[in-house]
């Protein structure tokens, strides 16, 4: 069964949008995927998928972990896509205990009759999440251009690794110890960098950093630029590629990116995957592309070299020029058939104009926090 963990450094970047209509895609493709609300108590992933507030879900078994786990599995319209409802009631990851997610985790990859499992988690780096992601060794980071948005996607990762750290290294080893003192005498992880560590593990607990380096050598996030406006938006994936390498030692392959779509929002006021809404649009298309390059890959014998990542990088910025113009296009045949109006035109320009203006502030405002922490740093 591949299972593909959805994440995001933070909410408001599209990432149940992605699971619910990567759900559909690869159903439609024939397979039989299950898709799993994992964002405890702010699970809307339903109303993407047209379901009414599900009557059981996830919060329902973890009241109870002995109960029959099918009865929260839910058919769909969509012929080979089954749903894992969330619960609302659910005070959030937070307060999972250790014994509920274990029971959870032990019923998911279990299930039978499934070819895909995709798990929509919760926004954030609450341990639960991490745990979640790390399921599989290609799960799926989403992101936005905005500053904010790579930001906190670059350090969902860092805590990732942190995390597979803390589950390789062994209690009372050297390398555990030493995680320990390293991380207290840096509140946040805001000062440490993987590659320094590892060589430090490597000098004190030679057989840790050999274990060490045999997860993380299976361990392959992916990544999905969503809500861009401009092919240039697409280029902001290689500073979280960059920032990977150089401070995580991880390698990060692209899977693609998505246009900001007003279909998108017509579509989920619809209750309906845009791929099902329109499923010629500029969105559903990427949404497509990226489902044939999930089952094209072989998850079990995945060796990912540096020509792979390299192409998935230099696809995508090309997915982003060819998008672009469909999209022009499209905008223009709208113009010319009288569906889309120049006043309705200059509207979606100044909205743009606004959303732009907005992150400049953010990122003027991101620059100057970064220039006082550096300042900061040199007086010390």
């Amino acid at each position: 069964m591949r299972i593909i963990p959805i994440a995001s450094g933070k909410g408001g970047v599209g990432k149940s949008m992605v699971a619910a209509n990567l759900a559909v895609a690869l159903a439609q493709a024939g397979q039989r995927v299950v898709l799993a609300d994992l964002d405890l108590g702010a699970s809307n992933l339903h109303l993407a998928l047209g379901f009414h507030s599900p009557a059981r879900g996830i919060g329902t078994f973890l009241s109870n972990t002995r109960s029959d786990f099918s009865q929260i599995i839910a058919k769909t319209d969509v012929r080979g896509l089954r749903f894992i409802p969330g619960d609302q009631e659910v005070p959030g990851m937070a307060n999972l205990k250790s014994y509920q997610r274990n029971a959870l985790v032990g019923r998911l990859l279990t299930l039978t009759d499934t070819d895909t499992l995709i798990l929509d988690l919760g926004a954030g780096t609450h341990q639960s999440i991490l745990d979640f992601f790390l399921l599989s060794g290609q799960g799926i980071v989403v992101s936005s251009p905005a500053v904010t948005a790579t930001l906190n996607a670059y350090v969902f990762l860092k805590n990732t690794v942190f995390r597979l750290m803390y589950t390789i290294f062994r209690k009372g080893t050297g390398a555990y110890n030493y995680l320990g003192r390293a991380r207290r005498d840096s509140p946040g992880n805001q000062h440490l960098y993987i590659p320094q560590m590892l060589k430090e593990v490597a000098r004190i607990d030679p057989e840790s950093r050999v274990r060490f380096a045999e997860a993380v050598s299976h361990f392959h996030p992916r990544l999905i630029m969503n809500m861009i406006d401009d092919p240039k938006d697409a280029d902001v994936a290689m500073k979280i590629r960059h920032s990977c390498e150089e401070y995580l030692d991880i390698r990060v392959e692209h899977l693609g990116i998505m246009y900001r779509d007003s279909i998108q929002e017509k579509a989920l006021s619809s209750r309906i995957p845009v791929v099902l809404y329109k499923p010629n649009s500029i969105i559903a298309q990427a949404i497509y592309r990226v489902a044939d390059k999930i089952l094209q890959s072989n998850e079990e014998a995945f060796t990912l070299t540096e020509k792979n990542i390299d192409d998935s990088f230099q696809e995508a910025s090309l997915e982003a020029e060819i998008d672009f113009e469909s999209k022009m296009e499209y905008v223009e045949e709208l113009l010319h058939t009288g569906a889309l109006t120049q006043g309705d035109l200059l509207e979606t320009v100044k909205s743009q104009q606004f959303e732009i203006t907005k992150l400049k502030k953010e990122n003027n405002f991101l620059k100057h926090k970064l220039t006082q922490a550096a300042a900061r740093g040199f007086q010390v």
